[in-house]
């Protein structure tokens, strides 16, 4: 029964992500390396690999940012009140509840050219929704949990005794968070920091939902994928995919790598 038990789990991971991944490293080279690089070198394509790296690198700064604050806030924050604590908690995790077409969907609703403050910010000049900024919060959206859920139970285990010493010592605010706080988060910030970027690379429905998809201006890698797809263009869809399939392969190995280093030191 073991061995049953170990073949189909082996037999499920290689049907659902070996024989995909294989797939789409084929279909990339179908016309061979020259239509492979043909497909990745089209005008349309270097735009949405360029969008989707501002993307990432923008989402990743706020991510980093807000996400570590929240996390200090629900785990050290003592002028809060364990009742918003716990509904803080609860739509921290919203995203994982919520589809993330939806998502692109509110976002739409509440800042989109009908809305008030979407008419508001068209009136100044600063388009929000089928623009770069509605795709930054679309995916900070999706991807917001990812640095809290990893920095929280770091913080929960260090607790606050350190903090503590040192604030009666002298040291406050900043020097406290970077002489004792920081240290001991480190490690996972650098996981919070893969799996953003990783989750970053791969989003689709709610930038789908909040960019319009519109060629060379806001479309992304996913969505030219996916428009590459509908028009038969299947060696140029898989191109593209191949180029997000090795980044974030290589950054979940990186994070293996850093976890590996974190147990070495």
């Amino acid at each position: 029964m073991r061995r049953l038990l170990i073949g189909l789990t082996f037999a499920v991971f290689i049907v659902l992500l070996i024989i995909p991944l294989g797939r789409i490293f084929i279909g990339a080279f179908e016309d061979g390396a020259g239509g492979f690089l043909k497909g990745l070198m089209r005008p349309e394509a270097l735009h949405a690999l360029m969008m989707t790296g501002l993307v990432v690198l923008v989402v990743t700064l706020l991510n980093t940012l807000f996400g570590i604050m929240m996390a200090l806030y629900l785990v050290r924050a003592g002028w809060m009140s364990e009742r918003i604590k716990g509904l803080l908690n609860s739509i921290v995790d919203l995203p994982y509840a919520v589809s993330p077409v939806i998502g692109g969907l509110m976002i739409v609703l509440m800042l989109g050219p009908n809305s008030i403050m979407g008419a508001f910010f068209e009136g100044i000049g600063f388009n929000v929704v089928y623009a770069f900024p509605g795709m930054v919060i679309a995916t900070l959206f999706v991807t917001f949990p990812l640095m809290v859920r990893e920095v929280m139970p770091v913080l929960q285990e260090l607790g606050s005794q350190q903090e503590e010493a040192a604030s009666t010592l002298g040291a406050y605010g900043w020097r406290t968070f970077w002489s004792v706080t920081w240290p001991s988060i480190r490690w996972a910030v650098v996981y919070g920091l893969v799996l953003t970027v990783a989750r970053s690379l791969g989003e689709f429905g709610a930038v789908l939902v909040v960019s319009g998809n519109i060629m060379n201006k806001t479309q992304t890698a996913t969505t030219l994928v996916y428009q590459d797809v509908e028009n038969f263009n299947v060696a140029a869809a898989n191109g593209v995919a191949l180029v997000l399939v090795t980044f974030s392969v290589g950054l979940l190995l990186m994070m293996e790598w850093a976890k590996k280093r974190k147990e070495v030191h």
